[in-house]
């Protein structure tokens, strides 16, 4: 029987590694930083660890549907038979509410998965905010300006973190300082 982390990580590189191979890098360094913070949420480990792996998989070209990412990744992830939890934390990693509400999808986004405000929410976010598209470490404001940059001003997705900046900060602070209290 094939543990939850595994049948992630097979799932993404099926879906991300030959289509999307900058993706793939990505992936690959936000889960292996997910599996290093999963000290930090305890019996969570193992689902911070799978979400990570497929916090970007609705990018695939395969699975691309509506624009927003996080929501066709998390509706992939539903009919695929994984837990509804592991699917909403990919529906709202890294501020995607604020997407899904640039987009005017943000109320089909709530209405199919529930938010999670926890420190598993919070290390998630934390992993991908802090690696950026080829896999290198970045600070989130590195992090930003690199999105920015990529995206253009006027793209949804520059737009849309205008707004959510604040929110990212905060849940990232949250970690590090979960971190920083860790016993060594």
């Amino acid at each position: 029987m094939t543990n939850l982390k595994d049948r992630a990580a097979r799932d993404a590189e099926i879906q991300l590694a030959a289509a999307l191979p900058r993706r793939w890098q990505h992936v690959q360094a936000v889960a292996l930083k997910a599996e290093r913070l999963g000290s930090l949420v305890g019996p969570d480990a193992d689902l911070l660890t799978a979400a990570a792996w497929l916090h970007d998989i609705g990018y695939a070209p395969s699975l691309a549907k509506t624009g927003l990412h996080a929501l066709d990744g998390a509706r992939w992830l539903a009919k695929q038979g994984y837990n509804m939890r592991l699917a909403a934390l990919v529906a709202h990693h890294s501020c995607a509410q604020f997407e899904a509400d640039e987009r005017e999808l943000g109320k089909v986004l709530e209405a199919e998965f529930p938010r999670e405000v926890s420190a598993t929410a919070d290390a998630l976010w934390y992993a991908d905010m802090t690696t950026g598209p080829d896999g290198q470490e970045l600070t989130v404001k590195d992090r930003l300006t690199e999105i920015r940059e990529r995206y253009g001003p006027n793209d949804p997705v520059t737009r849309f973190w205008e707004r959510a900046e604040t929110t990212l900060f905060e849940s990232v602070q949250r970690t590090e300082l979960r971190l920083a209290n860790q016993p060594m």
